[in-house]
């Protein structure tokens, strides 16, 4: 598993699967306003994209 931010963007990725392989993504499920789920062809979690994220993620979490 692995995490990276964009500061300017103020978004995070969790990635389950590093590194994420183009065209792997087959499926991509918006749940909120700030959270957006990444699917393969399969149905198995690839990642996790929260937007916004320095309002929902603690900074230590950010910089690690």
């Amino acid at each position: 598993m692995k995490l990276t931010y964009d500061k300017e963007t103020d978004a995070a990725y969790i990635y389950f699967e590093f590194p994420l392989k183009e065209g792997k993504v087959k499926e991509t499920v918006e749940v909120n306003d700030f959270l957006i789920l990444d699917f393969d062809a399969d149905h198995k979690l690839l990642g996790v994209e929260i937007l916004n994220a320095s309002k929902v993620l603690h900074k230590e979490t950010l910089l690690a």
